[in-house]
C-alpha cells in the first residue's frame, strides 16, 4: 500500500468518528436546551443532535412543533421554579445546559407620557423569573454534580446563556433588557464560582433574530433594528445556534466566564 493510499484511508476513517460529542470510548454527551419547541432554542437543540449529543428539549409546550422524534422532550413551565429542583433530579446527567427560553412584552407605544411604561406587576415578574430566576435555579442545580465531574481536571460541565443585545442598549423593554443583562452579569458571578471545579459558563449575546418573538415587534422596531446591523437582515435562528454549539461542545477551557457578540454591528463594542 502506498503512502498515499494509506493517508487517504486515514482521512476516511477520522471523518466517520463523530467529533463533538460522542468518541468511541465514551458515551454521547447529555445536553438540555431550554425555549426548545421553536427559535434559536429549536435550532440548538437540532445542532446538537447532528453533532451526536443526546438532546433534551424543554418547553412548556410543544405545539406546532417540529422537532425530529429522535430529540427527547421535556414539557415544563420554568415559570415554576421551585420545581426545577426536582426537575434536574428526574433528568439526571446534564453535561451541557442551555438557557435559551425567554419572554418578553412590549411596553405601551405611549411611552411615559402617561405615567407608565405599561407594564403590569405580572407581565414584569413573569420575565424576570423566565428571564433570570429559572436559569439561576437550573445552574444552581446542576453545580454539584457538574463540579463533582470536574475535580479530575477535566471539564466537569457547561453552562451556555443566551443574553441579548438588548442588555448593552438601553432597551425600550424595560424588564426584558434588564433580565438579560442581569442575565450576563450572572454568567461572569457563576463562572467564578465553577471555574476552579471545571465548569464552563458562558453566555451569546444575539442581535436581532428571526424568531417568534422578533415577530412580534411593530414594524418600526424591526425596521429600526435592521438598520443598525452591517449586512441589513436579522439573523437566521440558526447562525446563533452555531455559536452555542461552540461554547457547548467544543470551546477551550480558557473562554470561560464571556459574552459572546452575535449580533452583526447592531451593538459593536
Amino acid at each position: 500500500m502506498t503512502v498515499g493510499r494509506l493517508c487517504r484511508g486515514f482521512l476516511r476513517l477520522k471523518a466517520c468518528v463523530p467529533q463533538r460529542c460522542m468518541t468511541t470510548t465514551t458515551p454521547r454527551k447529555r445536553v438540555l436546551v431550554t425555549g426548545a419547541a421553536r427559535g434559536i432554542g429549536k435550532e440548538t437543540a437540532k445542532l446538537f443532535e447532528n453533532a451526536k449529543c443526546e438532546v433534551l428539549a424543554l418547553d412548556k409546550d410543544f405545539e406546532e412543533c417540529d422537532l425530529p422524534p429522535s430529540i427527547t422532550r421535556v414539557q415544563f413551565d420554568l415559570r415554576n421554579v421551585e420545581a426545577i429542583p426536582k426537575l434536574i433530579e428526574d433528568l439526571g446527567h446534564i453535561d451541557s445546559c442551555v438557557n435559551n427560553a425567554g419572554q418578553l412584552y412590549c411596553p405601551s407605544p405611549e411611552g411615559l407620557s402617561n405615567g407608565s411604561l405599561g407594564f403590569t406587576l405580572d407581565q414584569s415578574t413573569e420575565i424576570m423569573t423566565v428571564n433570570l430566576f429559572a436559569p439561576v435555579a437550573l445552574i444552581e442545580s446542576l453545580a454539584p454534580q457538574m463540579m463533582a465531574r470536574g475535580q479530575n481536571g477535566e471539564i466537569g460541565g457547561r453552562i451556555v446563556n443566551v443574553g441579548s443585545v438588548a442588555a448593552f442598549t438601553g432597551h425600550p423593554d424595560l424588564w426584558y433588557g434588564a433580565s438579560k443583562a442581569a442575565l450576563l452579569n450572572m454568567t461572569k458571578t457563576f463562572a467564578t464560582l465553577m471555574g476552579k471545579s471545571g465548569v464552563l459558563v458562558n453566555a451569546v449575546a444575539p442581535g436581532p433574530t428571526l424568531t417568534k418573538m422578533y415577530e412580534s415587534l411593530p414594524q418600526s422596531r424591526k425596521d429600526m433594528v435592521t438598520r443598525t446591523v452591517y449586512t441589513g437582515r436579522p439573523a437566521k435562528p440558526q447562525e446563533v445556534a452555531e455559536a452555542i454549539l461552540w461554547l457547548g461542545t467544543t470551546s477551550p477551557e480558557y473562554v470561560n466566564g464571556m459574552t459572546l457578540d452575535a449580533n452583526n454591528g447592531s451593538y459593536p463594542r
